[in-house]
């Protein structure tokens, strides 16, 4: 068996996350603390009792996901003696977990990784006023497809294919009535189900400029070494251990399409046989059975998780 371990993006967030860890494991307990040092804030407090609607903002919910995941990654080494260099080929993650997979991978460190995404996360939101822009899931199209009706709903708007999550499944973003003319195309064209996200900024989208030159002053401040194992990057669905190509992409990453479909395909294609996803939830873990039935999927997100886990190696 060849594994890649896999890390979330935004919309994995709830109330509680990471308290049994906490509670469980003193080195995740040292992570939450580090991440609410490096922001000045309880971020730990927020993820653990909430209140969701605080929880959900760009800027908590980013640094909160990367938390959990490199809190996860802290005890299996610690706990289950886990090397991410000898016991995984490859590293990936969904949009913001593209910074918790390099933080694992040792590109840069947990500290650094929690203010980079409390920029990132206020940078998207600052970018488009609320209202002005809108995300929509367009269910039963291919991506062909979906950027094809992006490219017809447009009409000297922004509207682009921002996340090819799966087969059928493709987000499109840009300007709100855009987005809106979007879902009424893909019905026409048959898909399932074409419908607004809860979300409270365009993201993945060229409306994103403004934050995506943000990122590349604050990842232009950070030093970065090259990961210890290859990150297949978001925006390229290849891989890459070059800390200067790994930061530019970071940058490209903002307003680029998350060709999440294509990188799983691309790992597969590696000789990956197991995508493990570290963190919160299971998204990733639905999404690789979407893409491809001959890969295994194992989502490892608290302590019974991470025995079982553990047990396999």
């Amino acid at each position: 068996m060849t594994r890649a371990l896999v890390f979330p993006g935004q919309g994995s967030q709830a109330v509680g996350m990471g308290k049994e860890l906490a509670d469980a494991f003193p080195v995740a307990r040292e992570v939450f603390q580090e991440v609410d040092d490096a922001l000045s804030q309880k971020l730990s407090a927020l993820m653990f009792e909430g209140p969701e609607s605080e929880l959900t903002l760009t800027e908590n919910a980013q640094p909160a996901l990367m938390a959990v995941s490199l809190a996860v990654t802290r005890v299996l080494e610690k706990e289950g003696g886990f090397t991410l260099t000898d016991k995984c080929d490859l590293v990936a993650g969904h949009s913001l977990g593209e910074y918790s997979a390099l933080a694992a991978a040792g590109t840069f460190g947990i500290s650094d990784a929690a203010r980079l995404l409390k920029t990132r996360g206020q940078a998207m939101q600052a970018a488009v006023p609320v209202g002005v822009g809108a995300m929509a899931a367009l269910l039963g199209l291919d991506y062909a497809d979906a950027v094809a009706v992006a490219e017809e709903a447009a009409q000297g708007d922004v509207c682009t294919a921002a996340n090819d999550n799966a087969n059928g499944q493709v987000v499109v973003s840009g300007h709100k009535a855009a987005v809106e003319r979007a879902i009424e195309i893909a019905k026409e064209k048959g898909a399932k189900r074409a419908v607004l996200l809860p979300v409270s900024a365009p993201f993945h989208c060229p409306l994103m400029q403004p934050a995506a030159d943000r990122m590349a002053e604050a990842l232009a401040e950070v030093s970065m070494k090259a990961p210890g194992k290859p990150v297949v990057a978001n925006v390229t669905a290849e891989k890459t251990d070059d800390p200067e190509t790994i930061r530019k992409l970071l940058v490209e990453q903002v307003c680029g399409t998350v060709r999440w479909r294509e990188s799983v395909l691309y790992m597969k294609e590696q000789g990956i046989t197991d995508l493990v996803e570290i963190g919160t939830g299971k998204v990733l873990t639905g999404m690789v059975r979407r893409i491809d039935r001959e890969l295994s999927g194992t989502a490892v997100n608290g302590p019974a998780d991470i025995e079982a886990f553990l047990g396999t190696l």
